[in-house]
């Protein structure tokens, strides 16, 4: 997330009343996670297993919970809580703006574009030209809709992230500020859920094709001409690369990249890498032509254990 203007380390240091190490008028210009951290940024780390990663990244200001050496170049946000206090400058910098109509004075409407009755679209909203939006979707705040895109009845996008982190009073949530980029020529079906980044951009890239029932979860980047089949589960911080094709049901868990043209059959579980141009099956998923071995054996093992027992 970028701010409005260049903040300084005082500054930012004083929102959240922290001790810094650093020029105070070191520059500030955003916040991110991790995997999305940008020269400028402030990215927050609590645990030491993650210290070198965080300190190591593109991010120039680490929010960190130890005093520890800060690199040339860096500089360091001093908190008993880095959790804590990274969502107080969410809550600062993006507050929730509660909606006081069915669609926002601020919202921007393309020319051409249709509204179906019940819609609800979101403060600072934006949406292109030649679009049809059916009844009983839902647009949350800063939501970015290119041109010609279709969008069917009961759709939700920028709903939370689903990131919780587990702490003695019980599950405690990462404020969600990112947005959900819809780029043009998309078509989404019906009662989808597409959840915004945390401080990023969950996006959908051109000419991209979704069926009914389709999770994707925070800060998933789906490349363009894509197909994905009803029921599809895609968890956090996953890249789809261009026309990849999804069948029904496959579940992905986060953090993974499928290549360019691979093709998953259905009900499949991912949970690592996928190579571009391959068909995958089966869950752990794996090339399909060596899952359908698999499973050729398989159905040949009461045969041959009746070999074995004669």
């Amino acid at each position: 997330m970028n701010f409005s203007r260049t903040y300084t380390l005082k500054e930012i240091s004083q929102i959240i009343d922290s001790e810094f190490v650093g020029d105070k008028n070191f520059p500030v210009k955003g916040m991110n996670e991790i995997h999305v951290v940008r020269a400028g940024d402030i990215v927050f780390v609590d645990h030491p297993k993650y210290y070198d990663k965080a300190l190591q990244s593109e991010a120039t200001v680490i929010l960190i919970n130890k005093k520890v050496s800060c690199p040339e170049g860096k500089a360091l946000l001093i908190s008993e809580d880095p959790f804590r206090d990274f969502n107080r400058l969410s809550q600062h910098f993006k507050p929730f703006a509660r909606a006081d109509r069915s669609i926002a004075k601020t919202a921007k409407i393309g020319k051409n574009t249709v509204i179906q009755p019940n819609v609800f679209i979101g403060n600072h909203v934006s949406i292109g030209e030649n679009c049809l939006i059916h009844s009983n979707v839902s647009i949350y705040d800063h939501c970015v809709i290119g041109d010609h895109v279709v969008i069917h009845a009961g759709t939700v996008l920028g709903s939370d992230g689903f990131y919780f982190q587990k702490r003695a009073e019980g599950f405690v949530k990462l404020k969600s500020v990112g947005r959900v980029v819809i780029e043009d020529d998309v078509e989404i079906g019906a009662a989808c859920t597409i959840d915004k980044g945390v401080t990023g951009d969950t996006t959908i890239g051109c000419g991209t094709k979704i069926d009914n029932q389709v999770q994707i979860a925070h800060d998933t980047v789906i490349g363009k001409n894509c197909l994905i089949a009803s029921q599809v589960g895609i968890a956090g911080c996953t890249v789809i690369e261009d026309d990849v094709t999804l069948w029904g049901q496959v579940g992905i868990k986060s953090d993974v990249t499928i290549g360019k043209g691979a093709v998953v059959y259905a009900q499949s579980g991912i949970n690592g890498d996928l190579a571009p141009g391959k068909t995958y099956f089966g869950s752990p998923a794996a090339e399909a032509r060596d899952k359908f071995r698999e499973l050729a054996l398989l159905r040949s093992l009461p045969k041959l254990l009746e070999k074995i027992k004669k």
